[in-house]
């Protein structure tokens, strides 16, 4: 082989190569179809042009048929009329007629069956081309399904590579660390501004303990089982009495203990006690 033959042969093949991979196959099918459809409709003229001449031999058969039998019936008056050299004349011109309506009928016959294979051509085509609609929807079908698996295996193969999860967990040490800087420098910036003593003490006073302790006595003020403190007199209760002698009573000095274990009658005697009169008493003894 010559290096011509050779480079033909190369050019060719990237040719082809290249026509097949610009193919689409939708594309492709589509056009296909057009040019079925085309094909079609050059066949149905075809064929309405065999039928017109069928029908048009036919009415020429027929006509030469009723000519014929018209100089047939021109003899039969020229026969009564006693004319047999006229009679005779009219049956040459009948057979005439004759001989023109039978090679009539022979075209029509002929084209009549011709015209019955074109239409049984026509159907299979058509229904050929139904077909091929069919086929294609499904062919696209069957493309569209296989792009779909294709880019899901492509996603699913970008997916196995590592490198992407790597970015992400690389990210997350990222924010990680910023959050850390983030609060590092808070927590210095209140150090430096002396901050940090009274945001300690806010802790100690937002402490859950003693949002429950509140909760606790309030329930039981509810149930009548502790009396809130009322007037001046269960001030003096809570923080103790000054005498004239400048001593101070205390719940344990007067009463004994208050806790929780007096009842409400007890609290209400305590408060209807004249303070005045215990002291001179005291002073006496």
């Amino acid at each position: 082989m010559g290096i011509f033959s050779r480079l033909g042969t190369l050019i060719k093949s990237n040719l082809n190569d290249l026509i097949t991979k610009a193919e689409d196959p939708e594309k492709m099918l589509t056009q296909v179809l057009l040019e079925m459809q085309q094909q079609l409709v050059e066949a149905k003229k075809a064929v309405a042009i065999a039928i017109a001449d069928e029908k048009k031999l036919q009415k020429q058969y027929t006509a030469e048929t009723d000519k014929s039998k018209e100089w047939e019936r021109k003899a039969m008056v020229a026969v009564r009329a006693g004319d047999d050299n006229l009679a005779r004349q009219a049956l040459s011109r009948k057979q005439e007629h004759e001989t023109i309506a039978t090679q009539f009928q022979q075209q029509w016959v002929s084209q009549k069956q011709a015209v019955e294979k074109l239409k049984d051509a026509l159907r299979m085509l058509n229904n050929k081309i139904e077909e091929a609609k069919r086929k294609k929807n499904i062919l696209i079908a069957r493309k569209k399904r296989a792009e779909a698996q294709q880019q899901i295996a492509n996603t699913m193969q970008g997916l196995g590579d590592t490198s992407a999860f790597d970015t992400f967990d690389r990210m997350a040490e990222r924010i990680q660390l910023m959050e850390a800087e983030a609060e590092a420098g808070a927590e210095l910036a209140g150090e430096l501004s002396g901050d940090t003593l009274e945001s300690k003490f806010l802790q100690l006073e937002q402490a859950p303990g003693g949002a429950e302790e509140d909760a606790l006595n309030e329930l039981k003020q509810k149930m009548g089982l502790l009396e809130a403190p009322k007037g001046d007199n269960a001030k003096q209760l809570g923080s103790g009495a000054p005498g004239k002698d400048g001593d101070k009573h205390t719940k344990a000095d007067s009463t004994g203990p208050i806790g929780p274990s007096l009842t409400a009658e007890d609290l209400k005697e305590l408060e209807d006690l004249d303070l005045s009169e215990v002291d001179k008493e005291s002073k006496k003894a």
